[in-house]
């Protein structure tokens, strides 16, 4: 979906050059895009776009052009576009835009404000520096990847949710708004130093804190928001789906207990260990005697804190998502909407067949 039309967006006027990536790169360029910022792709000349089977990724861009930067001459006319940006996102090992001549000095030499955006697994420095890795392997080093899974599976990766797109192009959105924010009081540029490994730390933030006072004491599968408690896990249903359980708080234990027919029981199922398996297979007998769409109806209205497990080809026919186009279908592909909600500068997935691109291209001089 490159070539989308002109967004209106709160960073509308702010010029971003990504330079060709993969993973939590496009995902940063996608948010900063999403939220109204002119975002240009520079791809390698000749070569495949590797992100051309994921158009959700590639939503919104101003457009993009081809360099070899390896190239004097390319290089030159990526440098002339550095000079017309706001900021820029790279997702090279540790020293390969420097050996390119497009490192951090040269870009600020052509932009002093220029927001060099960079993005790895483990940092600019440091003993792992250099070497290649996945999200998998840099939530396994922060801390994040040891509490997820049950006493059975081991760790469990979340998809690449954690470290790629949370801890990654998330912490790179962040860094790079608040940086062009600074530059335009300070008149400087700076370098941002995006790791993975410490942006999934980060949002490990409350788990070591709830740790530091005792109140996530167990190493693994034992902890109240892991799944392994009885009011926080999810069940499977008679029709081979699931329903999602988070009734953390007493009240609402109360209220998914009486749902479930048991509410007389309340307070002797509440002094049982949160773990206790014969009580979990108690609930778990309870819910595969209904449907999922029944026990949706069961626990409709209520504040249980008990939803339908939905798979993506179902999530845009839900109520709620309906009521709020939280899913839009574009160009053939069904995808969530930016996020969060402006009140004076809407944010919108522009189809790629919206005439309205002149503009965009334009302010890079193209």
């Amino acid at each position: 979906m490159s070539n989308a039309s002109k967004s209106r967006g709160p960073l509308h006027g702010v010029k971003v050059l990504e330079i060709e990536s993969i993973g939590p790169g496009p995902f940063c360029a996608m948010l900063l895009a999403d939220l109204g910022a002119n975002v240009l792709t520079v791809r390698r000349r000749g070569a495949r776009d590797p992100n051309a089977d994921l158009p959700v990724l590639n939503r919104n861009r101003a457009g993009s052009v081809e360099a070899n930067l390896k190239d004097p001459v390319d290089r030159e006319r990526v440098l002339q576009l550095v000079a017309r940006g706001d900021a820029l996102i790279e997702g090279f090992r540790p020293g390969v835009m420097e050996r390119l001549g497009l490192g951090p000095e040269a870009c600020h030499a052509a932009n002093r404000r220029l927001v060099y955006g960079r993005m790895t697994g483990w940092g600019q420095d440091g003993p792992l520096a250099s070497r290649a890795g996945h999200d998998i392997n840099y939530i396994a080093l922060s801390g994040a990847l040891h509490g997820m899974g049950t006493a059975y599976s081991g760790p469990v990766p979340p998809l690449n949710l954690v470290g790629d797109f949370g801890g990654g192009g998330m912490m790179l959105a962040l860094g790079i708004v608040s940086a062009v924010l600074e530059a335009r009081t300070s008149g400087r540029g700076q370098i941002i130093d995006t790791a993975m490994v410490e942006g999934s730390g980060v949002l490990m933030g409350m788990i070591f804190g709830l740790r530091a006072v005792g109140m996530w004491p167990q190493p693994r599968a034992g902890n109240f928001l892991d799944g392994s408690a009885w009011y926080y896990r999810c069940y499977p249903t008679s029709d081979g789906h699931w329903m999602a359980v988070g009734a953390v708080e007493p009240q609402f234990r109360r209220l998914f207990l009486d749902g479930l027919g048991v509410g007389d029981q309340h307070d002797e199922i509440v002094r049982c260990s949160d773990q206790d398996p014969e009580l979990h297979r108690q609930i778990t007998a309870i819910f595969q005697s209904r449907t999922r769409q029944e026990w949706t109806h069961i626990f409709e209205g209520t504040d249980a804190c008990v939803s339908p497990v939905l798979a993506m080809d179902e999530v845009a026919s839900h109520p709620h998502n309906q009521a709020r186009g939280s899913f839009r279908t574009v160009d053939g592909v069904l995808q969530p909407q930016p996020a969060p909600r402006f009140s004076r500068t809407p944010l919108t997935v522009a189809s790629a067949a919206a005439a309205d691109r002149g503009p965009d291209l334009s302010d890079w001089g193209l």
